[in-house]
């Protein structure tokens, strides 16, 4: 095993964002531990006192009752012991969560006012392992606005979304089509990294829901372009893939208005097959061109 002393500062560095990528939160020990194998001798050593009670107690019942001369006791019935359930976590996914999100965010009447409601929000378990809420950026009143599934170590660390060189991809996409960050309204489906990046659960999706949404409702955008399949699943719904799924305009509604919404590849699926970017670009480039279709009656106007 290398130490720690035999790596330089920009290695340390690089170790560490490996760790913090993996969902690496905290350093428990100074010393590693084998915690399966304490486990396992644990186990061991409870099965083995249990054993030699259960041997030793027939002949202290014989011994008992030869001093005594009474019967053999009456036994008990007991129902078998069960394992300690573990300890509820700090928030519960469950119905009543969904629908204190749902009021949370209906009280809002602006961004602003939804984020300070999303910073004190405690229904959601990811909360308590993220780093911090990771709410939209960008231009408030756009025509765009670009939705990811949740967030990535570098979105946690910095508090922004798409942030690091997934971000700096993006950037890359949107100038393409004659789009910035200024230009759009970016935000995620989850608000909250989840441990390691593993993918939210169907509870903690709905709890989620009503914030996004209500998002998309304050910004009021005219289209939306999703990236990635979770994204693309969360508001199109069904289980197929991004593959399946990108590059076909479909109109979903929320709060009643019905918005244009286009999926594409996600910046990480980019990164992971290059090959797939020539799909991405044709996607981005219907997308500006419904985008300059629809701008073409209010210019003209």
């Amino acid at each position: 095993m290398i130490s720690a002393s035999d790596l330089d500062a920009a290695e340390l560095a690089a170790l560490l964002a490996f760790h913090a990528d993996a969902g690496v939160e905290w350093l428990l020990e100074e010393q590693p531990m084998d915690r399966f194998a304490e486990f396992e001798a644990m186990r061991a050593a409870h099965a083995a006192r249990q054993g030699a009670a259960s041997a030793s107690s027939p002949r202290q019942a014989e011994d008992t009752q030869a001093r005594t001369g009474s019967g053999p006791a009456r036994t008990t019935t007991r129902p078998p012991q069960r394992d300690a359930a573990p300890a509820p976590s700090v928030a519960i996914p469950d119905g009543q969560a969904v629908a204190d999100a749902a009021f949370v965010a209906s009280s809002a009447r602006t961004l602003a006012e939804l984020r300070t409601a999303m910073e004190g929000f405690g229904g959601c378990n990811l909360k308590n392992s993220a780093r911090g809420l990771v709410f939209a950026e960008g231009n408030a009143s756009p025509s765009v606005m670009v939705i990811g599934p949740m967030p990535n170590a570098d979105d946690d660390r910095e508090g922004l979304p798409f942030s690091g060189r997934q971000g700096a991809m993006l950037d890359r996409m949107l100038a393409g089509i004659g789009l910035s960050r200024a230009d759009v309204l970016l935000s995620n489906v989850i608000p909250w990294r989840p441990p390691g990046n593993r993918v939210p659960s169907s509870a903690e999706s709905d709890i989620c829901r009503p914030f996004i949404e209500r998002q998309i409702a304050l910004a009021e955008p005219n289209h939306l372009l999703l990236l990635g399949n979770f994204a693309a699943r969360f508001f199109f719904g069904g289980a197929q893939t991004i593959h399946q799924l990108r590059g076909e305009w479909r109109e979903i509604e929320i709060a009643g208005r019905k918005i244009a919404a286009l999926a594409t590849l996600h910046p990480q699926d980019l990164a992971a097959a290059p090959v797939s970017k020539r799909l991405a670009w044709q996607d981005l480039l219907a997308f500006r061109a419904r985008i300059t279709a629809d701008n073409a009656p209010m210019a003209q106007g």
